[in-house]
């Protein structure tokens, strides 16, 4: 043994006896880390799939990193208001999750934010993705994307489609589908899913796009008909169901998807302490039965990927939003 080794380890005895960490130095301050709970800031009001996965995840990772991981919900603005105060924070235990507004869609819709996605976070893991499904009112004589966009390019805009809001992820899916198949359908923006589903179910509208939790109560008791799913592969709630990709588009796919982030003024080491962590919660079969129940795919990539797959979004995002013109409420 050499002496370094030596001196190490009676350093360490010493300590353990005196009950002291002194002379451990950087490697006690390293598994301090973290020192105190950890604060995970959702940018939405409480319920819905954020909320769902954030808890999921939160609860697993508790259990890792010895410190509790509480959900602080955080809404307003499109999720800037959260945002800004997490690229901001400098206690070294608050984290946000990320959504495919927040980080792919707001760049490009907002003249000026308040926060740089690049620059101001550093991508931990993708947490999970909730899928999208295409649905019509039942009285509309279509059952799959090719015929609804036959349909449409026989009645150009007299057909209308709901939202939950300009730029919101309904907003995006369906003209990212008018872009694809080159049809035009007339875009109403309501104020959340609720209203929307309403109107959709009365025959106000004719179509939309939303997160498969939702949807599949409806779609199961015949109010509304699933044409195709946006995942890039069939649902197991929905197996007769085809994607949009299997319809004619290849390379489609239209998921809300959550991920986990940090501020990019984060140590290293903290990073992949929570990198690891996050990955083996997410991956775990408690959270992945969780987010099964309510139709949300788990992922867990790593923070290479994870940081691959928001430059990949913004890419696919912004060339829709560009060319459907979309803008945030108030400004449009």
């Amino acid at each position: 043994m050499t002496t370094t080794a030596l001196s190490r380890r009676h350093c360490l005895q010493a300590a353990s006896a005196l009950g002291l960490g002194a002379c451990l130095g950087p490697v006690a301050a390293q598994a301090a880390w973290p020192a105190k709970p950890l604060r995970l800031v959702v940018p939405f009001a409480p319920g819905g799939s954020s909320e769902i996965v954030a808890r999921a995840v939160a609860a697993e990772m508790s259990k890792g990193l010895g410190q509790n991981v509480f959900v602080d919900n955080k809404p307003g603005a499109a999720g800037n208001i959260a945002m800004q105060e997490v690229a901001g924070s400098t206690d070294g235990h608050t984290l946000i999750l990320g959504h495919i507004g927040t980080l792919a869609v707001n760049p490009y819709i907002f003249p000026k934010l308040p926060y740089d996605v690049g620059r101001d976070f550093a991508p931990v893991t993708l947490l999970a993705k909730v899928p999208s499904l295409y649905v019509v009112h039942p009285d509309l004589p279509v059952k799959n994307v090719k015929e609804l966009v036959a349909y449409a390019k026989s009645r150009p805009g007299q057909l209308n489609y709901g939202s939950a809001g300009n730029g919101s992820a309904g907003h995006l899916a369906v003209e990212y589908l008018k872009m694809v198949g080159q049809i035009f359908m007339l875009h109403v923006p309501y104020r959340g899913t609720g209203p929307m589903l309403t109107d959709l179910m009365a025959g106000r509208l004719q179509a939309a796009s939303v997160g498969a939790p939702a949807l599949l109560s409806f779609i199961k008791a015949g109010k509304l008909r699933c044409i195709a799913t946006g995942t890039a592969e069939r649902l197991p709630q929905l197996p007769d169901v085809p994607t949009v990709a299997e319809q004619g588009f290849p390379g489609f796919e239209m998921t809300q998807w959550y991920g986990l982030l940090a501020p990019r003024t984060w140590p290293l080491g903290h990073l992949s302490q929570l990198e690891a962590e996050a990955v083996k919660s997410t991956r775990g079969k408690l959270v992945a039965e969780k987010l099964a129940h309510e139709t949300a795919l788990a992922v867990g990539s790593s923070s290479a990927q994870f940081a691959s797959f928001i430059q990949s979004e913004q890419k696919r995002w912004s060339t829709v939003i560009k060319r459907a013109q979309i803008k945030p409420e108030g400004l449009g």
